[in-house]
């Protein structure tokens, strides 16, 4: 995968960059911040290095296997939207290396598929070495991509399966430290991580798409309910996953004191509400691609907050 390919507009581009490309692998990095986070929460401490480091190991191959399945599902949409001459918005986390490397054809379908594969199998033989429930909510998880993707010229409720996509990898975190957690917890965990996916994540990035989806006749929440009901969708998802998050922080067995707790919700201001509102009240596209792009660092910082009062704050349980 050493050789190089020479992409209009960029620097050449190592094979593995394309594949990494495909999987949108900076944006996954990010969201390995989420299994990260529900472990501790649900654990109140660190786990074992083992139990870690095949968590983290899984979670990155179950990112890496869901966000390639979406482009090679999606791959004709793309070149459609390539050839109406989409491009990317500024500085935008899913670009870094190049967009859509299966639509431009720097890849091909059979090395795509290859590529979801075996990420799958490698995620899919961790998650079950975890606690074969991991397993399932994986399967789950990468059918409702599936489904999420085939949905998009159908309804604009598919937003709300993203946002289950998006809370699972949390969610099997829980189930890798505890076999039995609070259903409490996992609820809590679940709203925070859904409300966010589509307040921060999934309404913005489409609505950055909103020009290209409407000529592609697209079924999002932005081409439905138009700019004023999209941005109205945004900031309350943000502010209810922000209220979820104060609740959570402080129940969950982590026990995260109240400076941990008002770092958390200062995240939250700074990094998804503030630009929401600027979203809210300009409604460009910019403003919705720079949400996306500093939501995403949302859960990251929270897991920050986290381990730094589990390292130098309260004990968590025994």
């Amino acid at each position: 995968m050493s050789e190089t390919v020479t992409v209009q507009g960029r620097p050449e581009l190592s094979r593995l960059k394309l594949f990494l490309a495909l999987s949108r692998t900076p944006h996954g990095v990010l969201d390995l911040a989420a299994p990260a986070l529900g472990a501790l929460l649900a654990a109140g401490r660190f786990p074992p290095l083992g139990v870690a480091g095949l968590g983290l190991a899984t979670a990155f191959a179950g990112y890496t296997a869901v966000y390639a399945l979406n482009d090679v599902i999606d791959h004709r949409v793309d070149r459609e939207r390539l050839a109406a001459g989409a491009a990317a918005g500024p500085g935008d986390l899913d670009s870094v290396y190049v967009r859509h490397p299966l639509a431009q054809g720097l890849l091909s379908l059979r090395e795509g598929l290859f590529w979801v594969a075996a990420w799958a199998l490698l995620a899919l033989i961790g998650a079950y070495r975890l606690n074969p429930l991991c397993a399932v909510v994986f399967l789950a998880a990468a059918a409702l991509e599936a489904a999420y993707c085939l949905l998009l010229r159908v309804h604009p409720l598919r937003t709300l399966v993203s946002g289950v996509v998006k809370s699972s990898g949390a969610i099997a975190a829980v189930f890798a430290v505890d076999p039995a957690p609070s259903p409490a917890l996992l609820l809590g965990l679940f709203a925070w991580l859904f409300l966010w996916e589509i307040g921060g994540q999934n309404v913005p990035n489409d609505w950055a798409d909103l020009d290209e989806d409407c000529r592609l006749g697209a079924r999002t929440v932005p081409v439905c309910l138009g700019p004023a009901g999209a941005r109205a969708v945004i900031l309350t998802c943000l502010l209810l996953s922000l209220a979820i998050g104060v609740l959570l922080f402080g129940l969950a067995p982590a026990s995260l004191g109240l400076a941990a707790q008002a770092a958390a919700l200062a995240a939250g201001l700074v990094l998804a509400v503030s630009p929401a509102w600027r979203l809210y009240r300009a409604g460009t596209r910019d403003h919705a691609s720079a949400l996306f792009n500093r939501a995403s660092y949302y859960p990251l910082a929270v897991l920050v907050i986290v381990v730094l009062h589990l390292t130098f704050g309260a004990p968590g349980p025994s």
